[in-house]
């Protein structure tokens, strides 16, 4: 909240470079809904496997891995689960749920927060409760040494923090002087420096990011693991994390590297997200230019499966959908009813 509470007292000053990030992202905003209504089986192929590698990704960055041919199992499955590792993937994967549910009706509030935790840490004794003593984030080398990265706030402060942390961010929403992809990011990096669990923060960190997402209106994490794209960026991760922690309790750190990483690692998201839907609508565009040429060669009355004939790998209903076009615009005329309808040319 020392980051919050900084831009509550006085408008910050944007970088030029964070400033560009923003124009990007709200570009691919734009043409968010014109994506999302291309394809939906194919995006629904999208979401599952976006839940997979967000609950595989946000586990793994921690160090909580699960053997890959259970992955399934473990996610979408209702066997037992065989070590404690598969329960906190799935936990994680039942949190994922609840916020591409309900993401609407949950307001952040420290109880939130507390049930994310629950749900990312199943059966353990401290499964959404807050620390009860101070600690220190350790930074492990690879000669085996080890250093001192951050102290985060004390377990006494700790309560507190949390409740300005939802009550900042709620104001700055709501006051929109600053740009709420900015608040977004200053939210996440508070968070992580008051690091309110004995263990967890960082999956339950990754939660809040999708879920203030969600209620801004940026939805392609639905489609592309957020986690994915961050757990392949690790590295700078942590390093930007670092830079922007340094001098938080005093309130004078800066926050635009871990802003600036966050944002950039949501452009990813939607870059990737672009690239996919560009290629089902490649695709598409192709499959619908063989309907056209299909009936385009026809010289009397044809059926619907006379086209699929001629067009191997198209579908039933592709088929009909261009027929009801090219209807719509009298340049065919369906001769029946029924499956085995005639159609011919006019």
């Amino acid at each position: 909240m020392k980051t919050l509470k900084n831009f509550v007292a006085t408008t910050p000053a944007i970088p030029t470079a964070t400033v560009w990030l923003l124009s990007d992202l709200a570009e691919y905003r734009g043409k968010q809904e014109l994506y999302t209504r291309q394809a939906p089986q194919r995006l629904k192929v999208l979401r599952e496997h976006a839940l997979i590698e967000s609950a595989v990704s946000s586990n793994r960055i921690e160090g909580v891995e699960i053997d890959r041919k259970r992955v399934g199992t473990v996610v979408f499955g209702k066997g037992l689960l065989q070590d404690r590792n598969e329960e906190e993937v799935r936990g994680y994967q039942s949190a994922l749920r609840w916020i591409h549910e309900s993401q609407e009706a949950i307001a952040l509030t420290p109880a939130i927060l507390l049930r994310l935790h629950h749900l990312t840490r199943p059966n353990i004794w401290d499964s959404g409760r807050l620390k009860k003593d101070d600690g220190e984030i350790i930074e492990k080398h690879p000669d085996g040494s080890v250093s001192l990265r951050f102290k985060p706030m004390s377990a006494k402060e700790t309560p507190e923090a949390l409740q300005q942390l939802c009550t900042l961010s709620t104001h700055l929403l709501r006051d929109r002087e600053v740009p709420p992809l900015i608040v977004w990011a200053a939210q996440n990096l508070d968070f992580l420096c008051i690091h309110p669990f004995r263990d967890g923060n960082g999956r339950v960190s990754r939660l809040l990011l999708l879920l203030m997402l969600y209620q801004l209106g940026f939805e392609a994490g639905r489609y592309i693991s957020l986690e994915r794209i961050i757990e392949i960026n690790k590295e700078r991760y942590y390093e930007t994390l670092k830079i922007s922690s340094d001098g938080w309790h005093e309130g004078h750190h800066n926050p635009w590297p871990y802003v600036n990483y966050l944002l950039y690692t949501l452009k990813e998201v939607y870059e990737e997200f672009a690239r996919r839907v560009g290629d089902l609508n490649a695709q598409r565009g192709e499959k619908t230019a063989n309907i056209l040429h299909c009936i385009e060669q026809r010289s009397g009355p044809f059926t619907v499966a006379d086209i699929q004939r001629a067009c191997p790998g198209v579908g039933v209903d592709m088929i009909r959908r261009v027929l009801k076009q090219l209807k719509a615009k009298q340049q065919v005329q369906c001769l029946g009813m029924g499956r085995n309808a005639q159609w011919t040319k006019k």
